[in-house]
């Protein structure tokens, strides 16, 4: 019988369809600047989320699921629940006892690696110790090269891109003499000249010189890229902005080509009986052969009882005493509307708010108030994506004092001072680099840094060149043409507050509080900042809607349009502080007289529900609150995220679980630990269903992107993680990180920011998302968008709504009415 590899060449264009296949199958990874939270499994949402398990772990030996340990603890500490454990089962369909299921738990997993390139069999026929492995090599030939050719900020000298990545790859390789002794690889750099230029060229003469026949030629491309995976994905992210701008990027395709090609390389193709390509053909045959362990099955049946159990307990706290939460909403004039993101550390700060003065009314909304924006900041040339990465800025923003020549004074000082700023870069680059700059500069720098190092005000990046007094000066606006400017303006605002839900029944104060996070010494700081903004924080966007809200011709034209802000309303912009549970409200000084007592009770109520939100969270950073001394903890709190050496600042979206889109009626009250995004929503008042439509193609979207990230940051962070945030590294400036010095790219969260050192500290469950509509406004809108379509009929996220009766679950295109245990405790 002939082998599977004994096939008449194809043509090289019936690889296209895998080309495209492997490529579409990597999740974009935002640069540290902009870190957003991403699903790594995008690429994979084409088919179940049991199917992907399946495939990840038959390609590279991922998993997506927690070690069988730690569904032994929960299941041992009740968080698994024996009801749960029996629907999860029968949800299965597999015939497995619950008896055998808990005892399953103990015994050993066999180890799977994944299918096998080149590389790895003569990494099995080399010495221990006898020089570097092939797998490590190639990564880190393919990362450092890599490395030097996107680098734009980092390094004094730039690899130049005429040619693009493989072209410059190839003939860096033919070139480069380190590789033979180092290796005692002489023929690798002989064959070099054998390779296309091109990189389709490249990967289609490397699949014939290996032998892959087209059917499974997808699995060895993909298995490729998985090697890479960190590179993979800064390409993807290049592909997908090359996307929003309706153009593309060759790069992803390039990299996959360099990846091939080197196994391509390394192959031996004399025949041999015990040649390393002889050897690899069997071994890729049989590998591929191997059937699915039984294991995997029951250990996503653990996965799935770990899901039911939390959404029982969530589905009894909902529609506990629901009748006097669903009463008809007090229509008497609220002391203050806050309108906070519908991040889940908004959650405890809200309830907080609302226990400490009942009076005021908070919504969630996300966190980019809508504000299609890029934002570039005076002085500079840095121009930012302010909203989610999933959409692409229609709007330029700047700042300005109101003045064209103030403002022309003030950016020529921060452009000075940024020059002179820039002439220290040299030296921070250095790991000694701040003591350098002490020799260099002299004894009085000695302060700055042990201010920075024990303690020292944080300031943001848009801080760096300007003086607190020029900064007093300037608010963020919309850069707009004044032919037009009112009527795009009041266009923007009204499709904002109708999404807000919010056409009525202002309060004296409207607050837009936007939040960001405080870390010192954190390459990855963007991650625990707004993804609604881009990982920027909210104040832009915050500041720049409230000033809209305030302009006199904005409401002048919105009351023509039927749609009447009261005269005595103002809005504020916030911002909440994360890391200390801090709200800022800024510009302020331009508050009327007739508002002061107002804004001296909201600020009063926001310090004390900072305290109650630093309380409930004190534990999970191993604080000890001192009753009557809420002092000692802010000051405690404070000195976190100013250390240099704090690894865990806070705790940031870990243990997310949950996505309500319901008036706060609903969920006002209940305390949901912190774990759930809030998106405040009335379907009466949204009959076509534009509104819930936008929510579910964006911020459903977005939530189910953090959801995902920190899933699997937890499942398989040697993969999907970012390693030990004490070794990274920052690559190419802005890049991404390295752990070490060494290895691919490492995207994903760090071990610090989902586990403390003993415990995880993110559960890893898929987002279930609870929707206050009618069943079919929710199939409308499903049937209409493929995407959603695929996340919850695939389920990568479970899909419920709130009924008369109760709960219900929309599973295999069906609702049913959930019957769930007790309550949360």
């Amino acid at each position: 019988m002939n082998s599977a590899f004994d096939i008449v060449t194809p043509p090289r264009s019936a690889y296209a369809s895998a080309i495209e296949d492997a490529i579409g199958a990597i999740a974009p990874s935002w640069s540290l600047d902009r870190q957003i939270a991403v699903n790594p499994y995008w690429g994979f949402i084409d088919r179940t989320f049991d199917q992907a398990a399946a495939t990840l772990r038959r390609l590279v030996g991922s998993r997506f699921t927690l070690a069988p340990s730690e569904y032994l603890t929960a299941w041992r500490a009740c968080e698994i629940t024996q009801a749960a454990l029996t629907r999860a089962l029968a949800e299965s369909g597999a015939s497995v006892t619950l008896g055998s299921a808990v005892a399953s738990l103990k015994i050993h997993r066999p180890l799977c690696t994944g299918l096998p390139l080149v590389s790895d069999i003569l990494d099995e026929r080399t010495t221990p110790g006898a020089g570097p492995r092939w797998c490590d090599t190639i990564t880190q030939q393919v990362s450092q090269f890599c490395a030097s050719y996107f680098d734009e900020h980092q390094a004094d000298w730039h690899r130049g891109r005429v040619g693009g990545l493989f072209r410059g790859w190839r003939a860096g390789l033919q070139s480069d003499h380190a590789l033979e002794p180092l290796m005692d690889a002489p023929q690798v750099r002989a064959r070099v000249p054998d390779l296309p230029v091109s990189a389709d060229g490249a990967i289609s003469w490397s699949l014939e010189r290996l032998g892959i026949p087209p059917e499974e030629a997808r699995e060895f491309l993909q298995v490729c890229l998985l090697r890479i995976n960190g590179w993979a994905s800064w390409c993807a992210y290049l592909s997908w902005e090359a996307g929003l701008a309706e153009s593309s990027d060759p790069h992803l395709r390039e990299l996959l080509a360099i990846r091939v090609a080197w196994e391509a390389l390394l192959f031996n193709d004399r025949g041999e009986a015990e040649s390393p390509g002889s050897q690899w053909r069997n071994r890729w045959m049989q590998a591929r052969s191997i059937k699915p362990s039984p294991f995997d099955q029951i250990d996503l049946i653990w996965q799935r009882a770990h899901e039911i159990s939390y959404q029982n307990r969530l589905v009894g706290l909902l529609t506990a005493d629901g009748a006097s939460r669903n009463a008809p909403r007090d229509d008497s004039r609220r002391a203050a509307q806050l309108i906070f993101c519908i991040d889940v550390r908004s959650e405890r700060f809200r309830r907080a708010l609302e226990n400490t003065d009942p009076a005021l009314e908070t919504r969630g909304f996300a966190g980019f108030f809508g504000l299609p924006i890029r934002y570039t900041p005076i002085g500079t040339k840095m121009s930012r994506p302010q909203l989610p990465g999933l959409l692409a800025p229609a709007i330029d923003a700047t700042e300005s004092t109101g003045n064209a020549r103030v403002d022309e004074a003030i950016a020529q000082r921060r452009e000075s001072r940024l020059e002179v700023k820039g002439g220290w870069l040299p030296f921070q680059r250095l790991p000694s680099g701040a003591f350098t700059l002490v020799e260099t500069l002299g004894i009085g720098y000695v302060s700055a840094i042990l201010r920075r190092h024990f303690g020292a005000d944080a300031h943001s990046v848009d801080s760096i060149g300007i003086t607190t007094r020029d900064a007093r000066t300037l608010h963020p606006h919309l850069c707009l043409p004044d032919a037009d400017a009112v009527g795009r303006k009041t266009d923007l605002v009204i499709s904002i507050l109708r999404a807000m839900g919010l056409t009525s029944g202002f309060a004296r104060l409207l607050v837009l509080v936007g939040h960001g996070s405080q870390s010192a010494n954190n390459p990855q700081a963007a991650a625990l900042d707004c993804g609604a903004c881009g990982g920027q924080t909210g104040e832009v966007n915050s500041r720049v809607l409230a000033g809209l809200l305030n302009e006199q011709s904005v409401r002048a034209e919105l009351r023509t349009r039927g749609l009447d802000i009261p005269e005595d309303t103002v809005a504020v912009a916030a911002m909440h502080n994360t890391t200390t549970d801090e709200v800022t409200l800024f510009d302020v000084a331009q508050l009327p007289e007739s508002h002061v007592p107002d804004l001296e009770r909201l600020q009063h109520t926001l310090v004390e529900a900072g305290h109650r939100t630093r309380v409930e969270r004190a534990p999970s950073l191993g604080l000890t609150p001192l009753p009557q001394r809420p002092e000692v903890l802010l000051k405690q709190i404070r000195r976190r995220a100013r250390d240099w050496a704090e690894t865990r600042p806070e705790w940031g979206l870990a243990d997310n679980a949950a996505f309500i889109v319901a008036p706060r009626s609903r969920t006002r009250g209940i305390d949901l630990a912190g774990r759930a995004f809030l998106h405040d929503y009335t379907w009466a008042d949204d009959r076509d269903g534009a509104v819930l439509e936008l929510i579910m193609t964006a911020p459903m979207l977005v939530t189910h992107w953090i959801n995902l990230q920190y899933y699997a940051s937890t499942v398989d962070p040697v993969r999907f993680g970012s390693g030990n945030k004490v070794l990274h590294n920052v690559a190419c400036g802005r890049i991404g990180v390295f752990e070490g010095n060494t290895g691919d790219l490492r995207i994903g969260l760090s071990r610090q920011s989902v586990h403390d050192g003993e415990r995880w500290m993110h559960t890893p469950l898929r987002l279930s998302v609870f929707i206050d509509a009618p069943r079919e406004m929710i199939d409308t809108i499903i049937s209409r968008h493929p995407t959603v379509r695929r996340l919850v009929e695939h389920q990568w996220l479970y899909l419920f709504r709130f009924a008369d009766a109760g709960i219900e679950r929309r599973h295999e295109g069906i609702w049913q009415a959930w019957e769930s245990e007790s309550p949360m405790s």
